[in-house]
């Protein structure tokens, strides 16, 4: 299984929320790939930038100490946008469901605005 995490079930995973229910935190720890977009660690650094978010470690070293495999922003990426219905207008959710399409991963999310898209979820 290969899943691409949404950019708060990342911070989810690292903080040991509450909120990432047992059934998908083992879901995450057994998949054969869990991917982490470079889309949310750009999402990431501009909250910590404007002082919303504060984490133990910087981003890049997070993704790599669980394992995760990072998901550059292609070109093919951004082509898959343009075929994206605009059921609304969150550039780093449309990213990340471009991605998943084009990769072949099930995103997992708890944001119910990735519902009207064609792409397999994982609900948090």
């Amino acid at each position: 299984m290969k899943l691409l995490l949404d950019t708060h079930v990342l911070l989810w995973w690292w903080l040991n929320a509450p909120k990432l229910k047992q059934d998908v935190r083992h879901a995450i720890a057994t998949a054969d790939v869990v991917l982490a977009s470079a889309a949310s660690g750009w999402e990431v650094a501009i909250k910590e930038t404007a002082g919303k978010l504060r984490l133990p470690e910087r981003f890049p070293a997070m993704v790599t100490q669980d394992g995760f495999t990072e998901l550059p922003v292609m070109l093919r990426h951004t082509e898959r946008i343009t075929a994206l219905p605009q059921h609304h207008n969150d550039p780093f959710d449309r990213m990340l469901i471009a991605q998943a399409q084009v990769e072949g991963a099930s995103l997992v999310t708890h944001d119910r605005q990735f519902e009207p898209y064609d792409v397999p979820v994982l609900w948090v």
